[in-house]
């Protein structure tokens, strides 16, 4: 089975390496990863102790923010290597000031996976949800260098688990310790006899409960807002889009922000089109002018997650596409949560939907109704608010158990 996995890791790449001749997403994983030894030989310092986090994306990334930024501020004489797998989560954390070193991960060959263990020697290592790269694994076995994963899920339904999945189960006996969110995960290994296992929750919980108290502070959306009442539609695809942009003329009493998944130029332009006059742009807006539209477009990254401070409901998108994305940053402010059908492979939703904090809908009648009935019922949008606040207070914690755990290694 090594074998063959050996030789899917070098087609994808192949793959990836055809593709990034006329796709910018490819291109930059390409060109990321382009002399990365000799970059890491420049960068590494023999006398320094590392500890070494990986994670895919830029989601992943946030649910091993507060596990860095702990180690930091604990462990100030170790440094911290980040590896990103994807473009989006390295693009954007590059500079990030947690992390000493932050690179790509170089792809998972024999080979490359010998030459980087070699030579950062980390103290332990940590990955993020569901990171599974088995050269890596068999060679930090190897040289006896604990591994951590943190924030998994797991489900019968995974390869792991499958009659074909027999080798990638017994890779997982040698992973130190599982970190994982929820019960079911936690009795799926144990009755696969991989038992050190400890339900931690999502440390994202953590995450955004710190952002929920230091929330930064906008004057130009509390203008915007006034008296009216606010929905936010946050990183958004065209299938959201499609129904929530109606929205803007069948709930005219409301202010809506439009927060697309892309930001950029070309794309924040073609929903100002399709919108019309009433729209501005987050970096046009201004005391003086803002007032006079009731639709303002976000088109910067890194304010989506304050701004759900304002809103009253939030739209989050991704349900209609590959996976919902975070609905942890609107719930921590304590508002209800509206999204797609596509949610059950996050816990936090599915967890909230039977709550009746969060709502799925599959189509545009159904998202009317779910507003209407919040508008015009008090004790149901009362309860959905204070059923998602309770949740994140309850969810709070999974980095100081983990951060706990993680003592031992460095103690050693």
């Amino acid at each position: 089975m090594r074998f063959l996995y050996n030789i899917f890791i070098y087609l994808f790449n192949l793959i990836v390496f055809v593709a990034s001749f006329f796709n910018d997403k490819a291109k930059k994983w390409v060109s990321g990863r382009k002399n990365i030894f000799e970059k890491l030989k420049k960068s590494i310092i023999k006398k320094d102790k590392y500890i070494w986090i990986h994670c895919a994306s830029l989601g992943e990334f946030e649910q091993g923010k507060p596990i860095i930024e702990g180690l930091k501020s604990k462990y100030s004489d170790h440094k911290i290597l980040l590896t990103f797998f994807s473009p989006s989560g390295f693009e954007i954390r590059k500079n990030y000031q947690y992390a000493d070193l932050v690179y790509y991960l170089p792809i998972d060959t024999i080979a490359n996976a010998r030459k980087f263990v070699s030579l950062v020697k980390p103290k332990f290592v940590v990955f993020v949800k569901y990171e599974f790269w088995f050269n890596y694994l068999a060679e930090l076995k190897k040289q006896q260098i604990p591994v951590v994963f943190i924030s998994s899920i797991f489900r019968p339904s995974q390869y792991f688990f499958k009659g074909y999945g027999a080798w990638f189960k017994i890779q997982l006996h040698g992973i130190n310790h599982f970190f994982v969110q929820n019960e079911e995960s936690k009795n799926l290994l144990q009755k696969n006899g991989i038992t050190q296992v400890t339900r931690s929750g999502d440390t994202r919980f953590d995450n955004v409960f710190k952002l929920a108290q230091n929330a930064r502070e906008f004057d130009v959306i509390k203008k915007f807002k006034g008296e009216n009442k606010l929905i936010i539609a946050g990183s958004t695809w065209p299938p959201d889009e499609d129904f929530v942009f109606p929205l803007i003329e069948t709930f005219s009493q409301y202010k809506f922000i439009i927060a697309s998944h892309e930001v950029h130029k070309a794309r924040v332009e073609q929903i100002q089109k399709i919108i019309g006059s009433k729209s501005t742009l987050m970096s046009k807006a201004n005391l003086e002018n803002i007032e006079t539209f009731s639709v303002l477009i976000v088109d910067n990254i890194g304010i989506l997650a304050h701004l759900y401070q304002y809103a009253d409901m939030a739209y989050i998108g991704g349900g209609f596409g590959s996976g919902l994305h975070n609905i942890q940053e609107p719930i921590t402010f304590g508002i209800p949560v509206i999204f797609g059908p596509k949610y059950h492979k996050f816990q936090e939703a599915v967890d909230l939907v039977k709550m009746k904090g969060a709502f799925s809908i599959k189509n545009q009648n159904e998202l009317e109704n779910v507003l209407s009935s919040l508008t015009k019922d008090a004790d149901a949008y009362h309860k959905a608010c204070q059923t998602n606040k309770k949740y994140i207070e309850q969810n709070v914690g999974a980095s100081s158990i983990i951060l706990d755990y993680l003592q031992k290694f460095i103690e050693e």
